[in-house]
């Protein structure tokens, strides 16, 4: 079967699903309910996607509404194949709706077009190829879809306490070739020793996911705006930044825009809240100069960790980083800072972090999600990369990251596309698209695997 043509034959029907899937807005949202735990938009993509699932004679099944799958397929062994249809909120300064799915330059924009409604409906489509053509399964093959992949992870451990555990898996929510490694991942929050010590600042929001680096950052400061302009305009100036000063209501509010990225690589990235730090550090004195003298010292020029003394590197999976992703301070009642530490698949953490700690703060570790790996020489490994290279004509390296898929929550499971090598990776950003060439490849790779991991083949 020639994949790539099929794939090609159903590109125009595939992007007007992803169409419909971008238009809705499934960001974790305070609206939830019984019927709809993390919002009634992200309940909706679930259903759209059963609802698509039903129609073509899948076996559906609905599980406490935050996660789903669609089954077909026969015996004992069990293959999934895990996205999400949550999104991370848009921020600001989009060119393109971020709902609307505009295509242009052979480009689809829209929040998720890449992380990961994209690969998803890429993995959709490729799953209908293979049974459309009359495959003989061997196994039953799972489309899972989770709702809160941004925000923790809650709907596949839920899923996992009633669901069957794939006997292979993998999650089209990162890079191709293929992922076999990644790093841990740990929320940190440090939260300031409060000392009465108030000075002008009255309060500094920046970030709302510490999966994000913020790309806007916001203080009000007391005085009037002759007392900070200058300065203010002038540190603007040398850093090229974006910013505004406002006075209003007796107060001032000083504003740093940035640029948005993953936490796995927070230098692709601009931290607005850490350029905002850096700035007020030296015009402060009491309890907001120790704030934000701490996020400055300790992220400004460092997102590995070498201000806290907890840099680390290994030859599997790279250097241990450091996102500094929501920073909050009010007068009266001091900071905090949540960090995500992506570390090392070697690093001693269970050595290092219990007991670090940082002068004029608590450390609380939030929660921790242990390095993933899976064996270079595992069948299912070697399929993939079988897979892959038939489609590509490319070879087929192992790689590591620092993000975090679905796939550290299975027995054996790896990330699997769909970024190609040296394509830039828009996950999280403005005007986030997918390029709609490699995404018709992509569904030819799926297919091929989904193909050669779970039916019978014909002489």
């Amino acid at each position: 079967m020639d994949w790539q043509l099929e794939a090609e034959k159903r590109q125009e029907s595939m992007l007007k699903e992803l169409q419909e899937l971008i238009a809705i807005p499934s960001i974790l949202s305070d609206d939830a309910t019984e019927d709809a735990p993390f919002g009634k938009e992200v309940k909706r993509a679930l259903d759209w996607f059963l609802d698509k699932g039903r129609k073509k004679g899948y076996e559906v099944k609905n599980v406490d509404n935050i996660a789903g799958h669609l089954e077909i397929g026969s015996g004992e062994e069990l293959l999934g194949i895990l996205g999400h249809v949550d999104v991370v909120p848009t921020g600001e300064g989009w060119t393109k709706d971020p709902f609307g799915g505009v295509i242009e330059s052979g480009k689809l924009f829209g929040r998720g077009a890449i992380d990961d409604k994209g690969p998803t409906i890429a993995a959709w489509t490729a799953l209908n190829l293979v049974k459309d053509a009359g495959c003989e399964f061997n196994k039953r093959v799972r489309l899972i879809i989770g709702t809160d992949e941004e925000s923790g992870f809650r709907c596949v451990e839920n899923y996992f306490q009633k669901e069957e555990m794939p006997t292979m898996a993998f999650a089209p929510d990162a890079d191709f070739p293929i992922i076999n490694a990644e790093k841990g991942i740990a929320a940190l929050i440090f939260s300031q020793v409060y000392s009465g010590k108030e000075d002008q600042l009255i309060s500094f929001k920046s970030g709302d996911r510490t999966n994000m680096v913020p790309d806007l950052a916001k203080a009000e400061v007391e005085g009037s705006l002759s007392d900070w302009r200058t300065e203010f305009e002038k540190f603007a100036a040398e850093h090229d930044l974006a910013s505004s000063a406002v006075e209003e209501d007796g107060k001032v509010t000083l504003t740093v825009h940035g640029k948005a990225a993953h936490a796995m690589e927070p230098d692709d990235g601009l931290n607005a809240g850490v350029m905002l730090a850096l700035f007020l550090k030296e015009h402060l004195t009491g309890d907001g100069q120790v704030f934000t003298e701490f996020i400055a010292d300790k992220f400004y020029g460092d997102t590995r960790g070498k201000a806290f003394g907890l840099a680390f590197t290994d030859e599997a999976s790279g250097d241990t980083t450091f996102n500094a992703g929501i920073m909050r301070f009010e007068k009266a009642k001091g900071g905090k800072v949540e960090v995500s530490m992506r570390y090392s698949i070697s690093y001693p953490f269970d050595e290092k972090m219990p007991d670090f700690q940082v002068e004029g703060f608590s450390m609380n570790i939030h929660s921790n999600s242990q390095p993933h790996h899976v064996d270079e020489n595992d069948p299912f490994i070697k399929t993939l990369q079988s897979a892959y290279e038939k489609q590509t004509g490319d070879k087929a390296e192992l790689l590591a990251i620092g993000g975090g898929t679905y796939a550290r929550v299975m027995d054996k499971g790896v990330a699997f596309g769909m970024l190609f090598p040296g394509e830039k990776d828009v996950a999280h950003q403005l005007d986030e698209f997918v390029d709609i060439n490699n995404l018709t490849k992509a569904v030819a790779i799926y297919a091929e695997a989904i193909y050669q991991l779970a039916c019978n083949k014909k002489d």
